[in-house]
């Protein structure tokens, strides 16, 4: 041992039945059931949506309900317990509101709820449990969950602690407190696989959450990329992050969720004629006709410079091979057309007279005005730094966690197969290029340099970035050549050669991971189920959990997203039906939870040293294990 180990080793234990004593608790650890992981993707800012499963666990909770009390309660009580749990302080106003508060309404629920958290902690050391607890609660709540009496005396004991708990006035807070213990014990790892940002109205909320979450791992994606750029200044990426904005109706996730002022782009934009191609979709929102006609011109304003920042970035980095996407220096004025994949297409031009057709890419001072603002908006906005700076400590392009291979997109392949090496990141391919483009990503973080941050915009849009997985993004083209046929966004290979399993397992090879219980899980793509989609593919190595969980794509993919659940007994999808709000969830006991697959389950139940943790706790029983042969000379 060093100096400071031998240090560290003589605090933490300083005899041998110390050292002893942590090799036993190790190993107890280690034949524990594996706990719960918990995968969503693509959330897309449908708030109310994500609450409900973070929750609900995506249906844990009601399992463990359905185990424990199946036999003793009826189907109403059990999704009444349910909801219960998910929404606590709701449910405690609506009995109260019913004169269903009674003293034996709310024995009845402390049992129940005591019961249940009794349960989800038999995963965990009592250590675990503890630092789990409410502080305000944690000894009163340690004792009735380890209670040694059996169920006739632990009745009796119960009952003794409520009526104290209800006598003092505490029983709202106590019911909160167990039941957010329910849900931190139901999940122990919580894996989001892309895509918080865009489409829907509170993705700031969404990470509010996330940033508290107990146990938790992010991969990027390319939505939350896009505004990872933007609050790190990449002008680029604030230019795209405001035209989305835009044309998804989101303005006030911008001004009053992040305090970003869209003010001077307003009052440049209003000089400008309204265009009719520049219309936002509401998607139902609320939004005045005044409203609606400043907003088509501030996009359409922003959407222009979004170009000219967009030909900037492509010049300054050859190795994106984007030249065929500076648009602007493509459109010929006189013949009224523009140059898109090698066709001349007929535009209207005259949208473009602004331009100086000999320097397309260069900002009018007003632009540059404009810019500048927005950009100071941006990095000046402590919530978004703070979201952000959550997404780049705990974010990567992936993740390899007890056997699985966690990303959002694609790993680039080309149509034989092969990984697809990426001029971008220096011609890497297949881990080597996902490495590569985390260190990117972590250093324009950190220098901010506007050379360095058009990363951010090259892994939102570019042909070869794993997270956009596309040949082009045609915004371009839906404005301004729709119904021409160029409006198509091709795939990269691996969207149709990863469902064959060969090229699944051998992705899932190039990053280490072999054997029948190792799995790709990724999203980005929408499973268009009621197509007869399977989510499931290449013989069960692959996972594509989008199925569409934001409004937008309910109609396409007929149902409201997939979340995975993966526990000890091996995996299972959950195919999700639109959530129908929080009030009428309570009062009508409702779940989103519509279909539940089971795939992938295990011969012997998984303990935890089958996980990752597994393999490192064994590592430090070998280390305890030579350092106490090494200190006190008895080997074990």
């Amino acid at each position: 041992m060093d100096g400071l180990s031998e240090k560290l080793f003589a605090e933490r234990f300083p005899t041998e039945q110390d050292t002893v004593s942590e090799i036993i608790n190790l190993e107890a650890i280690l034949r524990l059931p594996k706990g719960t992981e918990h995968f969503l993707s693509d959330l897309h800012g449908e708030y109310g949506a994500f609450c409900h499963l973070i929750n609900s666990c995506s249906g844990v909770i009601r399992t463990k309900i359905n185990e424990l009390f199946g036999a003793s309660l009826s189907s109403s009580e059990r999704s009444d317990l349910a909801t219960t749990v998910y929404y606590t302080a709701e449910k405690i106003e609506r009995a109260k509101q019913e004169g269903k508060n009674t003293e034996t309404w709310y024995k009845t629920m402390l049992k129940r709820l005591t019961l249940l958290a009794r349960e989800c902690g038999k995963k965990y050391t009592r250590s675990k449990v503890r630092k789990s607890m409410p502080k305000e609660f944690a000894y009163i709540i340690d004792e009735m969950l380890h209670s040694s009496t059996d169920d006739g005396d632990r009745d009796a004991y119960y009952d003794e602690i409520f009526t104290e708990i209800l006598q003092l006035g505490c029983a709202d807070a106590f019911m909160i407190a167990i039941a957010a213990l329910v849900k931190r014990l139901a999940v122990d790892r919580l894996h989001i696989v892309g895509d918080v940002f865009d489409r829907g109205e509170n993705p700031d909320k969404i990470l509010d959450i996330l940033q508290s979450y107990h146990s938790i791992d992010f991969q990027w994606g390319n939505h939350d990329i896009l505004w990872m750029g933007a609050a790190y200044g990449s002008r680029v990426c604030i230019a795209t992050v405001i035209e989305l904005c835009l044309k998804y109706g989101n303005l006030e996730l911008l001004e009053r969720g992040y305090g970003i002022s869209l003010r001077d782009l307003a009052f440049y934009a209003d000089r400008l004629k309204f265009d009719p191609k520049f219309a936002i979709n509401a998607a139902g929102k609320k939004i005045s006709e005044s409203d609606s006609r400043i907003a088509a011109k501030m996009r359409k304003a922003v959407f222009l410079m979004m170009l000219k920042l967009e030909g900037q970035a492509i010049g300054r980095h050859p190795e994106y091979e984007m030249d065929d996407r500076a648009l602007l220096r493509k459109i010929d004025v006189r013949g009224g057309t523009a140059e898109i994949d090698g066709m001349s297409v007929p535009i209207k031009t005259s949208d473009f007279s602004s331009l100086d057709f000999r320097d397309p890419f260069r900002l009018t001072p007003e632009e540059e005005s404009v810019l500048e603002f927005l950009r100071e908006a941006f990095t000046a906005s402590e919530k978004l730094a703070r979201h952000v700076k959550f997404l780049t400590g705990r974010g990567a392009m992936y993740s390899v966690f007890n056997g699985n291979l966690i990303f959002h997109g694609c790993i680039p392949l080309d149509e034989n197969g092969n990984f697809l090496p990426v001029a971008a990141c220096g011609g890497k391919s297949g881990k080597a290029c996902m490495d590569s483009f985390t260190r990117l990503v972590k250093a324009a973080a950190v220098t901010r340099k506007e050379c360095d941050t058009d990363i951010f915009w090259y892994l939102w849009c570019g042909k070869g970035s794993p997270l956009f997985g596309r040949k082009k993004l045609a915004a371009f083209e839906c404005i301004y050549a729709r119904g021409s046929g160029l409006t198509a966004e091709e795939k990269n290979p691996y969207y149709t050669l990863a469902h064959k399993r060969a090229v699944a397992e051998k992705i899932l090879a190039e990053f280490g991971l072999t054997g029948e219980h190792c799995h790709i899980i990724n999203g980005h793509i929408p499973v268009h189920c009621k197509e007869g989609e399977n989510p499931v593919k290449a013989d069960g190595k692959l996972i594509v959990i989008d199925g569409g969980f934001c409004r937008a794509y309910h109609e396409r993919t007929g149902i409201a997203g997939y979340t995975l659940i993966y526990n000890s007994y091996g995996m299972r999808l959950a195919a999700h039906s639109p959530f129908c709000g929080v009030r009428e969830a309570i009062e009508s006991n409702r779940d989103i939870v519509s279909d539940i697959t089971v795939f992938d389950t295990v011969g012997s139940r998984l303990k935890v040293a089958d996980t990752d943790t597994g393999a490192q706790i064994r590592s430090q029983i070998a280390a305890l294990k030579a350092e106490r042969k090494e200190k006190f000379g008895n080997p074990i």
